[in-house]
């Protein structure tokens, strides 16, 4: 059969329509890159930085040159521009295009940080409580770390709190720590929620209240903390807080273990080697125990010496036995003492001599620290993240906190956060839609909600408008409005899944939604038309071709998850003036940052 070019033309234009940012330059970019680089030269700071932001990620057309990055944030820099030198530290502190040198970085984070910019404060705290380009000294973290706090910025305030519960730099002082861990926890901060449950667990600052510290325990194991999930795990295995539950010991054990936690790879073992939660499997305990042991958890390889002592899971062998028990005894951990004594009786000197060489060069191998929450910080504060991959818009639509956004937004994150009228806060993906480009987000928190209505009754020529967030590293973070009609009622390729739309949109629209002159959302913003998939068709770049997500089908996708369908707004049946409309757009849409 011979091919048909347009069939295959079609096909290609409608693949390019899911992508997020066009193929080639399209002219408005070209001209307001040409714009930043003329002001930029000439000298203005906020050009300089906006040209660097475009480098460092990529975007307005020009390919990503960390290199030619530093170079515009450097000019800037030397101008004193706050943001500029924040950025600028967070190059040299990862060596991304220059050579990496912490102790540059101090320098810049410090300048960015007297201008009282709190994410430069935050790392500035960073690099002196962990001696990174500068000497470690725990009192003069503290200092910064506050001046971030007292800003509402969350993993600073998390960070104050671990120096007031560990006594880093401060007088220990259990209340002051519950205080900053609450401020933190209540921006959702994964590891300030799973430190407070911990305080209230144990009536550290606060009433013991067991009830009170499963439910923290719950909000950061949801958001992949693996500590949260661990303790969340250790409330269910003891009955602490909520009813004993083996089954949902062992599901937020395994989550937490599949991230390297070691405590956790013991806790799940015990439960295949005791059969609660699971079926019984003594080869399986012998796996988890193994892993935890191989981390030098103590309980690990005592459990794991007594099934080598025992043969269960694993063939009898006195030596591994030994070498795991007397690894163990070397921790102190008295339970190890009483299987050590055992296996010792029973065997020649040359074993226990093979034995102890073999105990005697472990090394434990420490899986890397589970990427948990923004800033990951346990036993020291570690440096903030450094800007996010992605971004899009999404628009809440239940008001305590389920969100929409497009699958291609958040897709391969590591995690998610939103910034609100609130401040910053975390999500969690709750479920996708691949096919159609759609994307179910969890937030805590109480928010303005857009009715979702049928996209059936929607006629061509339709007005219909969007709020999102456009292009932020130039045109900032405020919600900017695009309105436009319906073009047509299918998308490229005739696909009747998308309307085809006449609304201006940028990079950074993607997820936002689409309403009609009620205010109800009619469509979910997803796509521009590949600009070089239509040079390559009529020789002309395409002026406002841009596509949405039919609402039916967003309707469709919630009904698989009753607990959302059941809290959604009922549409408008009348229509409402333009402001109002625009008004209650502007409430429900949220930035949505990507890692």
């Amino acid at each position: 059969m011979k091919a048909n070019p347009l069939r295959w033309l079609l096909l290609f234009l409608l693949l390019n329509a899911a992508s997020e940012l066009p193929a080639q330059q399209s002219e408005a970019d070209r001209k307001l890159l040409a714009d930043i680089r003329a002001k930029a030269e000439k000298g203005d700071a906020q050009s300089q930085y906006d040209l660097g932001n475009a480098f460092a990620v990529g975007r307005l057309g020009v390919a990503k040159d960390e290199v030619e990055a530093v170079k515009w944030f450097r000019k800037a820099a030397e101008q004193n521009y706050a943001d500029a030198q924040y950025n600028l530290g967070c190059c040299y502190c990862k060596g991304q295009g220059v050579a990496k040198d912490e102790a540059v970085a101090v320098k810049w984070f410090r300048k960015s940080a007297e201008q009282n910019y709190p994410d430069a404060q935050f790392n500035l705290g960073c690099c002196y409580c962990n001696g990174l380009g500068v000497v470690k000294d725990e009192a003069e973290a503290v200092k910064w770390f506050r001046r971030a706090a007292e800003q509402n910025f969350a993993a600073a305030q998390y960070n104050l709190g671990k120096c007031y519960a560990d006594g880093l730099g401060v007088v220990k002082d259990e209340p002051e720590a519950v205080k900053w861990f609450r401020k933190a926890a209540e921006q959702n901060h994964a590891d300030a929620q799973n430190n407070l449950g911990g305080c209230y667990q144990n009536g550290q600052g606060v009433a013991k209240n067991e009830v009170e510290a499963a439910k923290l325990f719950r909000k950061a194991a949801e958001q992949g903390d693996a500590g949260g999930q661990y303790n969340l795990a250790n409330s269910y295995h003891y009955g602490v807080g909520v009813p004993t539950n083996h089954t949902e010991a062992a599901k937020w054990y395994q989550q937490a273990a599949d991230q390297g936690f070691a405590m956790a790879q013991m806790g799940l073992g015990r439960l295949y080697q005791d059969g609660e939660g699971v079926v019984q499997d003594y080869a399986e305990a012998a796996k988890w125990f193994g892993k935890g042991a191989n981390q030098g958890d103590a309980m690990a390889q005592t459990f794991l010496g007594a099934l080598y002592l025992s043969g269960k899971g694993v063939p009898q062998n006195d030596i591994e036995a030994y070498k795991w028990l007397n690894l163990a005894a070397s921790q102190n951990f008295q339970d190890a003492f009483q299987y050590r004594d055992i296996v010792r009786n029973r065997m020649t000197p040359e074993e226990v001599a093979e034995s102890q060489r073999r105990a005697a060069l472990f090394t434990p191998r420490v899986e890397p620290e589970p990427h948990t929450a923004d800033f990951g910080a346990r036993t020291s504060p570690q440096l903030a993240d450094g800007p996010p991959r992605a971004d899009g818009t999404g628009f809440f639509i239940t008001p305590d906190g389920f969100l929409i956004t497009n699958e291609h937004v958040v897709k391969d994150s590591s995690h998610v956060r939103l910034v609100t009228e609130a401040g910053l806060i975390s999500a969690k993906v709750v479920k996708v839609d691949s096919a159609n480009d759609l994307a179910l987000l969890k937030a805590e928190g109480r928010f303005a909600v857009l009715a979702v209505a049928s996209s059936r009754t929607v006629k061509m020529g339709s007005t219909v408008a969007t709020v999102g967030f456009p292009n932020i590293g130039l045109q900032g973070f405020a919600p900017k409005l695009a309105k436009g009609e319906i073009a047509a009622l299918s998308g490229a390729n005739d696909d009747p899944r998308y309307f085809q739309i006449s609304v201006p949109l940028q990079p950074g629209n993607s997820g936002g939604a689409l309403v009609d002159e009620r205010g109800d959302v009619v469509g979910v913003v997803a796509a521009k038309l590949s600009a070089a998939a239509a040079v390559a068709t009529s020789g002309a770049l395409p002026e406002n071709v841009n596509y949405a997500v039919k609402s039916s089908l967003l309707l469709s996708f919630l009904e698989s998850v009753p607990e959302v369908a059941a809290k959604l707004k009922q549409p408008e049946m009348k229509e409402r003036k333009f402001e109002d409309v625009v008004k209650s757009a502007e409430q429900a849409a949220v930035l949505v940052l990507v890692y």
